[in-house]
């Protein structure tokens, strides 16, 4: 289901920056949804159903975007009256994470983010979800968006904190389980490349598709370790003997 948001530019000011990326983030993870259901449709009327939202939402992603710039272009121009320079917004890539039993913390480091006002430091989280937007750091600002989480969170509960060139997010567990991935995404890709355990399989075939890849992402010694292996296993089977490759 797509959530319609609402903006009346007249009386939005830089700090629903905010909340209009927490907006962008969900529509992008509709969208998303609607990309994957889309996929495992099969009749047209559903096809057609969920391509019409598909566009609906894109319209919405485009409208936000364009409202993000606005507000972004006008803090600067706020900013300008008062300072030479003004920053744009880097995306943060780099962090660490780890658990505890009833947290999951992401490090995120900023040198010189303690020296800042805390009301520059914002966050905000969803049931699975969070997003961080650090202003005016040195003349930038630094904005992480991480969807999908791994598991649900407790969005009243967790809080972001700061400490010596170090932004930490504390997001709350619903559950005490230990995640094996941050988000969703990270592990369907581990889960992808985890390899095939169909107990009705024949064996050897699986013994083969596992050699094929490791083939194909070997380097030249492994390929000539392989052929020399296979080409050794069919002189033995040609003389009768049972293959061990």
């Amino acid at each position: 289901m797509c959530i319609i948001y609402t903006w009346n530019p007249i009386h939005s000011t830089v700090t629903d920056l905010p909340h209009l990326f927490f907006q962008i983030s969900q529509l992008q993870a509709d969208l998303t949804e609607i990309k994957s259901l889309l996929e495992k449709a099969e009749r047209k009327r559903v096809q057609d159903v969920l391509t019409v939202e598909q566009k609906k939402i894109e319209r919405e992603i485009t409208l936000k975007q364009q409202q993000k710039e606005q507000l972004l272009n006008k803090d600067a121009g706020e900013a300008n009256r008062t300072s030479a320079t003004k920053g744009y917004t880097v995306k943060i890539n780099n962090y660490g994470w780890d658990q505890s039993d009833k947290f999951v913390k992401i490090y995120i480091t900023l040198k010189g983010v303690h020296k800042i006002s805390l009301e520059n430091i914002e966050a905000s989280f969803t049931e699975r979800s969070f997003v961080v937007l650090v202003k005016d750091l040195d003349g930038k600002n630094y904005q992480m968006t991480v969807n999908n989480l791994l598991c649900s969170i407790d969005a009243k509960e967790s809080c972001r904190k700061v400490k010596t060139d170090m932004v930490l997010l504390m997001c709350k567990k619903k559950t005490p389980k230990k995640w094996e991935c941050l988000t969703q995404v990270e592990k369907q890709t581990k889960d992808k490349e985890k390899p095939s355990m169909d107990e009705s399989a024949d064996p050897s075939e699986g013994l083969m598709s596992m050699l094929k890849k490791i083939y194909s992402e070997g380097d030249d010694e492994m390929k000539r370790t392989i052929n020399k292996a296979w080409a050794e296993s069919q002189e033995k089977k040609a003389k009768g003997g049972e293959m061990d490759f």
